[in-house]
């Protein structure tokens, strides 16, 4: 399975998992892929919408109910350990 980026690169998927995704206080079961790209994460729109997160670009985050999370841009560095 191949996956195109955003930037129309491909990269190969190398894995597919359900995961425990963290965003604010709220935590998600999810199935993810892994590739091999420059960002640490991506969420894809279909998780946004079946979530029912709301995507606000010029404040530069996104809600779940009344919480706001921060977004991160792609030259951000920023990482968090599941294992922390």
């Amino acid at each position: 399975m191949i996956l195109k980026t955003a930037t129309g690169e491909k990269a190969k998927i190398q894995e597919k998992l359900d995961a425990s995704i963290e965003c604010g206080s709220r935590k998600f079961q999810h199935r993810v892929y892994v590739a091999d790209i420059t960002d640490s994460c991506i969420l894809g729109l279909e998780f946004l919408q079946k979530l029912k997160f709301t995507v606000d670009l010029e404040k530069n985050e996104m809600r779940t109910g009344s919480e706001k999370i921060s977004l991160l841009s792609g030259n951000t560095q920023h990482r968090k350990r599941t294992s922390d």
